[in-house]
């Protein structure tokens, strides 16, 4: 392959601004605008290599190399390489490159920052058909990965409504609707009313500001403050670091928590372990089964309930609470992710204008409705009755994508096996293309050489 690219690496420019002038006007294509079409920089042009709307970049260093896709017009990234591929069609290269992504970025190169491995790249068996049948192998290509794009589009509209659809459970949930009959029923059969709990709670205290969003609860309900359901609530300390380990502990971070669910994440990629100090510090932020975790700064109403983990421990991020027996802890786990619930009042309450932010206080003071212990229990047999068929439609669509991505390699392996459209009759057309590279002009006379082939 490399006989037929030209390659030119970006440079990082001498002088950027993050604010666009009339000196400095031209767009820096770093690795976020590439990828995300995010400018946060600006340079004058000065010692830079430029690239237009549609050139095919390459990742060249970090963890996304090997990754291609087509530039916006401006100054072109140090990270990043721009290819042309004179008397090829240059879409043809593209999605052939496309094809070998994930062998490029797994056999990168280097220890600390990874980088695209040349002699791999440049030494790919490069199959080349006449133009026209480059074109058409193109425009097949686009025309089936354009119907796999309006399925996944379809996909992810699912998947948003799935989402929308969790939300508006736990809101009805939480207005006492699915227990109403319920309710109709213990009244009906003279039942003695269930205590609040075995420990009773402190209502909250509401004000004339806040009675309005809090609204209505069912008869027999009330509100109470969140910190009346916990016995102890502290957060992480700064200077884990050094305690980072391949081994040991779990050390609970943001990247563990997540919104919509209950599950803290235990994947292996998110995972970092700690060999936590044999101290005081240790002890306090040392997590049990059952503690309630919240995000406290960034994302805020990330949440999680712990599960039984041998030992683990958590970040200055995250605060951990641990909460009394006297309350169904999914009951009001679904209340902290509701958007209308615990969510909305964690985030109107909280600090910082650039980033964030929730004191320990903040955590132990939004408001919860309470129940009977037999209701709560039946709130949370009714949201996860409705909310496992939303995990089985969750894994159909996840496994949907999965297939099209799949199906999307499938496309580009038949492509560059010639399989995927009719073949011309082999031409001898290495000596043109490098004549072309040569030249620096594309091959754009097919029509006339057949009719003089043919003469």
């Amino acid at each position: 392959m490399g006989e037929y690219a030209v390659s030119v690496k970006g440079k990082k420019p001498k002088h950027v601004s993050k604010i666009q002038t009339s000196e400095f006007s031209i767009p820096y294509v770093n690795i976020k605008a590439f990828e995300q079409g995010e400018i946060d920089e600006y340079t004058d042009g000065a010692g830079c290599v430029i690239c237009e709307d549609g050139d095919f970049l390459m990742v060249w260093d970090g963890s996304r190399s090997g990754y291609v896709g087509k530039a916006i017009k401006g100054a072109l990234g140090s990270t990043l390489v721009k290819l042309t591929f004179p008397g090829i069609e240059n879409n043809y290269a593209y999605y052939f490159l496309q094809s070998k992504y994930l062998e490029i970025n797994t056999r990168a190169k280097g220890v600390g920052i990874p980088h695209v491995d040349p002699n791999l790249v440049w030494n790919y068996e490069f199959r080349i058909p006449p133009l026209p049948e480059q074109q058409r192998i193109v425009a097949r290509i686009e025309e089936l990965f354009s119907e796999l794009d309006k399925g996944v589009e379809s996909l992810k509209t699912a998947q948003q409504q799935l989402k929308v659809y969790r939300q508006a459970v736990l809101k009805y949930a939480f207005e006492g609707n699915f227990t109403e009959e319920w309710r109709r029923q213990q009244a009906a059969t003279k039942q003695p009313k269930m205590a609040m709990a075995a420990e009773p709670v402190v209502e909250y205290k509401t004000t004339q500001q806040n009675d309005d969003q809090l609204g209505v609860l069912p008869e027999g309900w009330k509100w109470c403050r969140s910190g009346e359901l916990f016995t102890f609530v502290t957060s992480g300390s700064r200077g884990w670091a050094k305690y980072y380990s391949n081994q040991g502990s779990i050390f609970i971070r943001i990247t563990n928590l997540n919104f919509d669910t209950l599950n803290l994440d235990l994947s292996p990629e998110s995972i970092q372990h700690v060999c936590p100090p044999n101290n005081a510090e240790g002890l306090r932020t040392k997590v049990l089964e059952g503690d309630f975790l919240f995000s406290i700064t960034g994302y805020l109403g990330m949440f999680a309930i712990a599960p039984k983990m041998e030992s683990a421990f958590v970040n200055q991020h995250v605060c951990l609470c641990r909460p009394k027996n006297n309350f169904n802890k999914e009951y009001v786990g679904y209340w902290i992710i509701s958007k209308s619930g615990g969510y909305y009042f964690l985030n109107k309450n909280q600090k910082g204008a650039v980033k964030a932010g929730l004191s320990l206080e903040d955590v132990k003071s939004f408001p919860i409705p309470i129940t009977s212990i037999d209701e709560q229990q039946q709130i949370v047999y009714e949201i996860e009755r409705r909310l496992s068929v939303c995990d089985k439609i969750e894994e159909s669509i996840v496994q949907g994508l999965k297939q099209t991505e799949a199906l999307r390699q499938s496309i580009l392996k038949r492509a560059f096996e010639g399989k995927l459209v009719p073949q011309d009759p082999n031409e001898k057309l290495l000596e043109r293309i490098k004549a072309a590279k040569e030249n620096g002009k594309p091959e754009n006379k097919e029509k006339v050489k057949a009719s003089k082939r043919k003469r």
